[in-house]
């Protein structure tokens, strides 16, 4: 599969987009440069520049294949070796996404500006189709094979990259679009769980822990934590993608993942604010057996659930339990689950709760 990613091997999304992925990418933009290579970007030189978090203007030229380039955003007049000739590098870096040069199986949007892609310009995801409509599009007026797509998938890494308009207009036209608030929810239960650590471990503990002096290999237990939140981002992604994927093939609302992850995540906030009202918190037992599988082993065996109950404030554990609960019933029950389901996911949760008393 072939892949271009905007955002540049500096950024957080960027550089891990780079190391963890395994697509030949063709094509990627940063803030300060435009690069392509359709044989497949030198992928040593790329992880060379994602570790060290260097721009893409830093990258060796000559690693560059017969047809590939590299246009700074400070350059004017770039001749490329199909003989286009680049006036202004910065221009051609904010349309980038729109050249032929960007065609892919794949598009990651790592950075960019928010609406770089809107109902207006949307017609350019489309091959040779100039006369396309991004209204066309949505309306589904137009026929669209898929040797006519620029991207057959497309899943956001940035945020607002592509208005809501637009990826409805994709979804239309047969692209796989997976949106922002599906797609990178892993950072929010990374960071998450980072404060919840910190929290949890006292001032030294957290200290020997969870820091090192430069120069110096994190600790065992540092990293132990960071294979376990990856390990839960997995599979919290899977079952996302999982609920998404199913509903869509399913014709739920008109089978657009879009829509289906908005509603999904609607749901999750409606039962996490219906946890929030009732007194399912009473219940200590209850609530220790949520936040007791919630807290990453190596954490849970480090400080253990007694103690992290009295160090992490009440506010927060309550914040877990509702969003812990919420989260799981729906990625189990799916989102046309009723009342019933509820009773009988929390008859589960309840008898899970009593074996471990």
């Amino acid at each position: 599969l072939t892949k271009f990613i905007t955002g540049g091997p500096d950024g957080d999304l960027g550089s891990n987009e780079i190391r963890m992925g395994n697509e030949r990418i063709t094509a990627i933009c940063d803030g300060r440069a435009s690069l392509y290579d359709p044989a497949g970007i030198d992928r040593d030189e790329l992880v060379r520049l994602a570790t060290e978090r260097l721009t893409l203007d830093k990258f060796n030229r000559s690693k560059l294949g017969a047809n590939g380039f590299l246009v700074t955003v400070d350059e004017k007049n770039v001749k490329l070796p199909d003989g286009t000739v680049i006036a202004d590098g910065r221009a051609f870096r904010d349309s980038f996404h729109f050249t032929a040069y960007t065609r892919a199986d794949i598009f990651v949007p790592c950075g960019g500006r928010p609406a770089a892609v809107t109902l207006e310009t949307v017609n350019q995801f489309l091959v040779d189709m100039p006369h396309a409509s991004g209204e066309a599009m949505l309306k589904g007026l137009i026929t669209v094979t898929s040797d006519k797509l620029k991207y057959k998938y497309i899943v956001e890494g940035a945020n607002l990259f592509i208005t809501q308009d637009a990826r409805l207009a994709l979804e239309a036209c047969g692209v796989h679009l997976f949106k922002d608030s599906s797609a990178n929810k892993g950072g929010v239960t990374s960071s998450s769980i980072e404060v919840f650590t910190g929290l949890a471990l006292d001032d030294a503990a957290h200290k020997t822990l969870m820091c090192s002096e430069k120069g110096q290999p994190l600790p065992a237990f540092y990293r132990k934590m960071v294979d376990e939140i990856s390990s839960r981002i997995e599979e919290n992604a899977r079952r996302e993608f999982e609920v998404v994927w199913r509903d869509s093939q399913a014709g739920f609302l008109q089978g657009r993942k879009t829509l289906i992850s908005d509603a999904l995540s609607r749901k999750i906030v409606e039962i996490k604010e219906f946890i929030a009202t009732s007194d399912l918190a009473d219940d200590k037992q209850l609530f220790k057996h949520v936040i007791e599988r919630y807290t990453p082993p190596t954490l849970l065996a480090q400080v253990g659930i007694d103690t992290l109950l009295t160090r992490v404030p009440h506010n927060y554990l309550c914040a877990i339990f509702q969003t812990s609960i919420a989260s799981d019933f729906v990625y189990t029950a799916g989102m046309n689950a009723n009342e019933f389901s509820f009773f009988q996911y929390m008859h589960n949760l309840y008898a899970q709760a009593a074996v471990k008393k």
